[in-house]
């Protein structure tokens, strides 16, 4: 190995940023290798909180992070940019051309070396090649498709008070992003009415369309039917064993022939890598397009290339496509690639220790899964412990990446940014 290795990380998610984060504080701040960081966006949001952002009901403005201000702090470089192709003989990748939002170029082509390189660039929603899906439905993988939902759903609920009309939305996916986003914006709804353009605000009507037995099929099935009863109980129309065959401008078009009409349709079924994995110099993919590797994490393919989250896939062993698997994973190699770079020691395999699960529906109600399937929260408290679990994860997440004392103070700022500003984005 040379004296300062070049490890190159692309993709900013939870696994990534993790990863730069800490080997900044190691390997970067002593100078014995140079961490650069590559993400197509300039900051980075916890993917859990999408639908959040996606209803307006978390103000994305503090819940981002910074890129560039995170390597300034943690002794790694960021380049904003998209690897569009990968040379493994040379070691190289290619970053597509940066462009401003008026369409002019601000960087050419770039090539960038590497002694190893960490792809962790998340996932996507799959569309199974659905007709239609790619034309007519809205998508919130990431903070700009988020943030665009929100700009339509905006201007619908404007349009609907104005002529006194039914807003309809249709979300396929009854996952916990599909399920969760159904009642935040249930909750938008019911804030926005307090400060509204008349003082009956419109019918909101969401259906959620999930093809398999029941919503949330990850978790037990007493959650499972808790689930639908209260998307039920607040006006969801829960449709399960229900297939789309097709989507047009007007809404979905299910397999047994039944139309559901929509003017906000959303896609939020399955998982799949984003399809640039395919240019990734041959690496061999699974059919969803993750990238193959082995139980350390390394690629099946090059012992250079290292794979984490959702773009990866154990060959023995898959795990879901979940932020705790791959912070789990970042955490992993980020403790022993100082000694694969120094001393030539062998990765050793991740084993993912499952700590369970938690959804929230909004302020509604949530549940939270321990490992062997035993439940907490709901009843009673109407689900309070298992929201707050899941408020702790995002919390846990920040002073991870911020350290103790800039996590609380961030904690502090959105408290006091809440008594100022409305908790629904209204403009």
């Amino acid at each position: 190995m040379v004296s300062r290795s070049e490890i190159l990380i692309v993709g900013g998610g939870v696994a990534g940023l993790a990863l730069a984060t800490r080997l900044g504080g190691t390997l970067g701040k002593q100078g014995s290798a140079r961490i650069t960081l590559i993400d197509k966006s300039f900051s980075h949001v916890w993917k859990p909180m999408l639908h959040c952002f996606a209803a307006g009901t978390a103000q994305n403005e503090n819940d981002r992070i910074s890129f560039m201000s995170q390597a300034g702090a943690h002794h790694f470089e960021f380049w904003p940019g998209e690897v569009i192709s990968l040379d493994r003989a040379k070691r190289e990748v290619v970053l597509g051309p940066l462009r401003a939002s008026d369409g002019s170029t601000v960087l050419e082509s770039r090539t960038v070396t590497y002694d190893a390189l960490v792809l962790s660039i998340g996932s996507c929603a799959n569309d199974f090649r659905t007709p239609g899906v790619a034309e007519h439905c809205l998508f919130i993988d990431n903070l700009v498709e988020a943030n665009g939902f929100n700009e339509k759903f905006r201007m619908e609920l404007l349009r609907a008070y104005a002529t006194n009309a039914e807003l309809d939305i249709a979300i396929v996916g009854g996952g916990a992003t599909g399920t969760q986003l159904a009642a935040e914006l249930h909750k938008a709804l019911d804030i926005v009415g307090l400060h509204a353009f008349g003082p009956t605000p419109p019918r909101l009507r969401i259906t959620l369309l999930e093809a398999g037995p029941r919503v949330l099929p990850a978790f037990p099935e007493a959650v499972s039917a808790a689930a639908q009863q209260e998307l039920e109980r607040i006006g969801v129309s829960v449709r399960t064993s229900a297939m789309v065959s097709g989507v047009d401008e007007t809404g979905f078009s299910l397999k047994d022939g039944t139309h559901i009409p929509a003017t906000l349709r959303v896609w939020a079924a399955g998982v799949k890598a984003p399809d640039v994995t395919k240019s990734y110099g041959g690496l061999s993919l699974s059919r969803s397009g993750q990238i193959l590797v082995k139980p350390n994490l390394l690629s099946v393919d090059d012992d250079r290339i290292f794979a984490l989250g959702d773009c990866s896939f154990i060959v023995d062993d898959p795990l879901p496509p979940t932020a705790q698997v791959a912070r789990q994973q970042a955490h992993h190699l980020a403790r022993h690639l100082s000694a694969w770079i120094r001393d030539g020691q062998d990765v050793p395999a991740c084993v993912f220790r499952n700590k369970g699960a938690i959804v929230a529906l909004g302020n509604y109600n949530g549940w939270g899964t321990l490992p062997g399937g035993s439940v907490f929260g709901g009843g009673v408290l109407k689900g309070l412990t298992a929201r707050v679990g899941h408020l702790m994860l995002y919390r846990q997440h920040q002073v991870e990446l911020y350290g103790f004392f800039r996590g609380l103070m961030s904690c502090v700022a959105d408290w006091i940014d809440t008594m100022v500003r409305p908790s629904v984005r209204l403009d």
